[in-house]
């Protein structure tokens, strides 16, 4: 029962893109992006300490293919900004609604573009395989390709957004940022899970998406956006529509890993 609300509220909130008319891509300049990603400290060295670490944490993450927890991950690993406002109607306790949220879409689709144009720019400076990488016939919990599994796995580019969504949420709604903040960190633990990512590579994503917030954050463009977000936020409280799958998620998310 748990898989299937898990599911269908991944099918029930599913809305088209809407954002701010002629927004900017980015709320960072080249070279601000460029710096953060450059502050990305080196991918554990193979046959390291860390690295078998990471590499036996991994295997034991197996024992969770096909649960609850693994389904969860698997809605996680959708983060286009329209379609992961549902990973956080639970931290909210309430749902927003892409469709009435056109400047939050917005926000989200700049963070997206920033923190992961960093995330990319980090993995181009050394390859790290991916735990599906390493091992072609591990199954993921998503639909991966050859050459998704074939791509670099440090710094986890889902785990900087991830992070980075977290922040801006609880930002926007300071009542509820630890909840907000953990769902960020929950999902960069979903790529744990899926076995796309090594714990160093979700550690050093999450560290990267929260340093590109802090820029993020005092730049007067957010600022003004997020006036009108709040605003979005605040008549979704008002609304109050609650989505189906918390009860799900409280559960799946309380699942210890192994």
């Amino acid at each position: 029962m748990m898989r299937a609300h898990l599911v269908a509220a991944a099918i029930c909130t599913v809305a088209g893109p809407v954002a701010a008319q002629d927004a900017p891509a980015s709320y960072l300049d080249p070279a601000v992006i460029q710096a953060l990603a450059d502050a990305v400290p080196p991918a554990p060295a193979a046959g390291s300490t860390q690295d078998l670490a990471d590499i036996a944490a991994s295997d034991r993450l197996r024992a969770l293919e096909n649960t609850d927890r693994w389904m969860l991950a698997t809605r996680h690993a959708e983060l286009r900004p329209a379609l992961a406002l549902a990973h956080f109607d639970c931290a909210l306790g309430f749902r927003v609604s892409a469709e009435y949220a056109p400047r939050l879409v917005s926000i989200l689709e700049r963070v997206l573009h920033d923190a992961n144009e960093a995330a990319e720019l980090a993995k181009a400076r050394a390859f790290r395989p991916r735990p599906v990488g390493a091992d072609l016939e591990r199954p993921a919990c998503q639909v991966v390709s050859a050459a998704g599994r074939a791509s670099p796995s440090y710094p986890s580019g889902s785990a900087t957004v991830g992070a980075a969504y977290g922040e801006v949420i609880a930002a926007l709604a300071p009542e509820h940022a630890a909840d907000a903040t953990r769902i960020g960190h929950e999902i960069g633990v979903s790529r744990l899970v899926c076995a796309m990512h090594y714990a160093s590579d979700v550690a050093e994503g999450e560290a990267l998406g929260k340093a590109a917030f802090q820029r993020i954050a005092a730049t007067p463009a957010f600022q003004a956006d997020a006036v009108a977000a709040r605003e979005e936020i605040a008549r979704a409280r008002t609304a109050a529509l609650t989505s189906p799958a918390c009860a799900a998620e409280r559960a799946a998310l309380a699942a210890p890993l192994p």
